[in-house]
């Protein structure tokens, strides 16, 4: 096999002075599946920016199948056969799936009008062909998304690109989701595609690469056949120093419970029964996960927990005082803190400050107001330390929050929510799109927090983090509780696989703590 494209000494210096990729050089061999793993801002995405013409390096070159191109814009890279699918996700929310697909390249009726009817044939055409099912008609914006995900996947194979770039494409999909798009990666890859894969998911990683390329510090520190390399040698590499995967120790003793939900039922507006009688408790001094299939209620949940929905039926009670029917700002106020599953969505206002992001549920406080004046001096202090201790990259704190890669971002949210000193921690999915090394900072912190009595309900996709962090664990299937793990101590994913899939369930089963 030849090289389809080769980066040689990229150098790329923001005008901020940062210097995301130094001397950096890759190849890339055709037909293979390359995967590019590093920490937040090694300089990965930079990288592909450049190779996808958003980004222009001071130096270096790139070669195409074994020519030299000048790629100065998407449109360029496109036209030599290079499409990229983004970590945040490029797609018009108020046009339809199918006009989205043909977006720059739109089929025409009497030269003028846009051909809807050939435009929604076009999308099931290249749906099938790809095994990637989308709803052509439907606005981006009614869709989940994973299913937003699959649009952007499509959009690039639509323009027939031979070299594909994915930025972390499994950080909003479901196992299930995931597994159809590892074989639809694959059959790509046996027609003839070329696949470069962005990801912090190193069991991923080992599962449909052929090779990796390490990045730290916007180098390329190692290149070596995937079937060289341990999960634990990718990690290391990385990050330069040795990571733990090992489970957390149990909790001495847990003391009271901290929030009690009972019978709690939830109906959306469409008449659908999304949760259905849930009731647990969750301890001071504990974990508790939540483990089920994406889509079996856990967000409607959360959301429930932290004032973002209001229950059909039930109660939600922080300490024994109820929370439903409070705002949301009243239910934090109440000790409770939120790291939401979409960070872009409920997490940040992207296009404003570190610093007026690390002050939104706390801007009006003795210490950062004084009447309606905002005590800048205090706020930049504050934006600082947090910033120091959760090691988050960026020019400064009067940085905008859309500058940031996504785990910095990630890192911004966990960094306001925890420095609240809440007592009780709703997280969802807290560590998704993040690299190994703030991973287990992130958990590092849940466990210091659930050390200190603070109660965390974490919400999750990734079976091994409920593993390693959870005290007990529940798992919801179609809105339900159906199993209580209780002694955590020798269960593995596939003991919750079961009750997941729906295939197993206990009878009259809980999460509740007997009194």
């Amino acid at each position: 096999m030849g090289k389809i494209l080769e980066a040689r000494n990229i150098l790329k210096v923001y005008e901020n002075g940062v210097v995301a990729n130094r001397g950096v050089s890759i190849e890339i061999e055709e037909k293979t599946i390359h995967a590019l793993v590093g920490e937040n801002g090694a300089g990965k995405t930079t990288l592909m920016k450049i190779i996808f013409g958003i980004e222009r390096a001071q130096e270096g070159e790139i070669l195409f199948k074994g020519e030299k191109v000048h790629v100065r814009s998407p449109h360029d890279a496109i036209a030599v056969g290079i499409g990229m699918v983004h970590q945040h996700l490029m797609l018009a929310p108020d046009l339809t799936v199918a006009e989205n697909m043909v977006l720059g390249s739109e089929p025409r009726r009497a030269r003028l009008f846009l051909d809807n009817d050939r435009a929604v044939e076009i999308t099931r055409e290249v749906s099938e062909r790809y095994g990637l099912q989308v709803p052509p008609e439907k606005k981006i914006k009614d869709l989940p998304i994973g299913v937003r995900q699959r649009v952007e996947i499509l959009k690039a194979l639509f323009r027939n690109a031979e070299l594909l770039i994915l930025d972390e494409p499994t950080s909003v999909l479901t196992p299930q989701e995931t597994e159809i798009l590892f074989r639809t990666l694959k059959n790509l890859k046996e027609q003839g595609k070329t696949i470069i894969f962005i990801s912090h998911k190193l069991n991923e990683v080992k599962q449909i690469a052929d090779r990796v390329t390490i990045m730290r510090d916007a180098r390329v520190i190692a290149s070596h056949n995937a079937d060289e390399l341990t999960e634990h040698d990718i990690a290391q590499l990385m990050v330069g120093r040795e990571i733990s995967f090992e489970r957390i120790p149990e909790p001495d003793n847990p003391g009271r419970p901290l929030l009690s939900v009972r019978d709690l039922s939830y109906v959306n507006e469409e008449a659908i029964l999304v949760l259905n009688r849930i009731s647990f408790d969750i301890r001071s001094g504990e974990i508790l996960g939540l483990a089920g299939v994406v889509g079996n209620g856990q967000t409607e949940l959360v959301r429930i927990l932290t004032g973002l929905l209001q229950p059909s039926q039930g109660e939600v009670a922080v300490g024994g005082e109820s929370l439903v029917g409070m705002s949301p700002r009243k239910i934090r106020e109440k000790g409770l803190c939120h790291i939401p599953e979409d960070r872009m969505e409920d997490g940040v206002a992207e296009e404003t400050s570190l610093e007026e992001n690390f002050i939104l549920d706390r801007y009006y406080k003795p210490g950062f107001s004084k009447g309606p004046r905002l005590l800048w001096k205090e706020i930049s202090r504050h934006s600082t330390e947090l910033m120091e201790r959760f090691n988050i990259l960026a020019q400064s704190t009067r940085t905008p929050v859309s500058a940031l890669s996504g785990g910095n971002i990630q890192k911004v949210v966990v960094a306001r929510e925890l420095s609240a000193d809440p007592e009780v921690i709703i997280a969802a999915h807290p560590t998704r799109g993040i690299d190994v090394g703030s991973e287990e900072m992130v958990h590092q912190l849940l466990r210091e927090a659930r050390d200190r009595g603070k109660a965390v309900f974490l919400a999750s996709a990734d079976l091994d983090e409920i593993l390693k962090l959870s005290t007990r664990v529940i798992v919801i299937y179609n809105g339900e509780i159906v199993a209580h793990f209780r002694d955590m101590s020798e269960v593995s994913a596939k003991d919750l696989g079961p009750y997941m899939l729906g295939v197993q369930r206990e009878e009259n089963v809980s999460g509740e703590i007997p009194a």
